[in-house]
């Protein structure tokens, strides 16, 4: 049975991990043996919730916490297993999972990131308040983790979220812990060197932005533009909008002029397309430089989208989207737009962060954000 495993672990665990003394154990030990034959528990308040798992069809709460046992749910409970009921009294050094979870969750919440309070068998769910992009403190994660009988669970860091869409989960594993150890994750969770917390969900600027399609074949119509449409969809999709477009052919003063009428249409970001590989007459990296960029870095560890450039001009992002994106559904151009419109400033490093999950599998149907690509 369940509560007959926790008091098993306890036993041993306990000591080992926690350096706690006999007597400590032994008290545990006896009010987990604290037990009461489930046909004369009629009328006892059931101290932690009881998990009902019929295959294929269901896994939740059959009954919960505080429920007052009746005689007609006897059977039921023995249909789960449960010959006993346990009534538990806790110690000053002890805590219960459903008060763990609380204290855990509030911890580890941080902008953007609510809990509802509502503790489903001693879990607390922990999701977006509104929509944005999933940061997680990974270093700060790992040692919260590392502590033992507590956990959470993410999803990946830099995911792009919903309002109201889980994004962790965290719990004390037995029912019954030790407080001294929730307390040491809850000051993990509130030690990280910016004083954010673990879990943040930061919103999405909305801003005006300027495309400029390069190119001799798309300019002197030898063939139809499709960046623009592309573009402009993934653009408004995050809440922002299309100031200007402008069209230049593959010389460098028409592509810097392009990009400074963007700016004077006032454009806060600035994408071009095309023209970024290694041929002669590719020369938009050559006409991002001649507009005033600084601090550019050109390729990345992320495939499709080797070829991409980011940089500045004055406090304006410039992007340079090589011809990938016109064909690829994602490219590294939807890893890193949201995390531009956060305000991160993305350079080398970031780049060379991004190989690890950098392949796209090219998927029949594409499923991303819910896929392996840039996690």
């Amino acid at each position: 049975m369940r509560m007959q495993y926790y008091c098993r672990a306890l036993q041993k665990s306990i000591p080992e991990k926690r350096g706690a003394d006999s007597k400590t154990t032994t008290g545990i030990k006896e009010k987990m043996k604290k037990r009461i034959p489930v046909d004369q528990a009629v009328g006892m308040v059931l101290p932690h919730d009881i998990t009902e798992i019929v295959q294929d069809k269901f896994k939740g709460c059959a009954f919960r916490k505080g429920h007052i046992i009746r005689l007609e749910d006897i059977e039921h409970l023995r249909r789960l297993g449960k010959e006993h009921i346990y009534a538990l009294e806790l110690s000053e050094g002890e805590i219960h999972e459903n008060e763990a979870a609380r204290l855990l969750a509030t911890a580890l919440a941080g902008q953007g990131v609510e809990h509802a309070g509502n503790i489903t068998e001693g879990k607390a769910s922990l999701r977006a308040s509104c929509d944005g992009l999933l940061k997680i403190n990974k270093e700060a994660l790992y040692r919260f983790n590392l502590l033992g009988e507590i956990m959470c669970s993410t999803l990946h860091t830099n995911t792009p979220v919903k309002k109201g869409e889980q994004v962790a989960a965290t719990r004390l594993i037995p029912l019954v812990g030790e407080r001294s150890l929730v307390e040491e994750a809850v000051n993990i969770a509130h030690s990280t060197e910016s004083a954010e917390k673990i879990i943040q969900v930061l919103p999405l600027k909305k801003v005006k932005t300027g495309l400029v399609v390069t190119g001799s074949e798309v300019y002197y119509g030898r063939i139809e533009d499709k960046f623009e449409a592309v573009l402009r969809k993934k653009i408004t999709a995050l809440g922002s909008e299309v100031v200007r477009v402008g069209f230049a052919p593959d010389d460098v003063n028409r592509i810097a002029d392009e990009i400074q009428l963007c700016l004077e249409a006032g454009a806060d970001l600035l994408i071009t397309s095309g023209g970024m590989s290694v041929d002669p007459d590719d020369v938009t990296r050559a006409g991002i430089r001649k507009a005033g960029a600084v601090d550019t870095v050109y390729g990345t560890p992320v495939l499709p989208g080797a070829m991409f450039l980011v940089g500045q001009i004055g406090e304006v992002p410039i992007l340079g989207l090589p011809a990938c994106g016109m064909f690829h559904k994602i490219t590294v151009f939807d890893l890193l737009l949201p995390r531009i419109l956060t305000g991160e400033s993305i350079g080398r490093e970031q780049f060379a962060a991004m190989g690890h999950g950098g392949l796209c599998r090219n998927c029949a149907e594409c499923r991303y954000p819910i896929c392996n690509f840039g996690k």
